[in-house]
């Protein structure tokens, strides 16, 4: 997991589309896996009391989680 694109990036990102800090915790990186996956869930749960207005919030964080979990770079 040490280059964008690299197959347990690819395996992250499919673990952070299924459930959002899956990926980020694959990886190895738990502050960052806590905080993706309270931040969508949380966005989600506000989403379902305010009738999906807040899923413009929700959705492009899922996006954004999984985009970062492709794109990790190891140092």
């Amino acid at each position: 997991m040490s280059q964008p694109g690299s197959a347990g990036n690819v395996i992250a990102a499919i673990a952070s589309f299924f459930f959002a800090g899956l990926g980020q915790l694959v990886q190895g990186r738990i502050i960052a896996a806590i905080i993706f996956c309270l931040a969508t869930y949380i966005s989600y749960g506000i989403a379902t009391f305010t009738f999906g207005i807040f899923l413009i919030v929700a959705l492009p964080l899922h996006l954004w989680c999984i985009i970062d979990a492709a794109r990790f770079k190891a140092d």
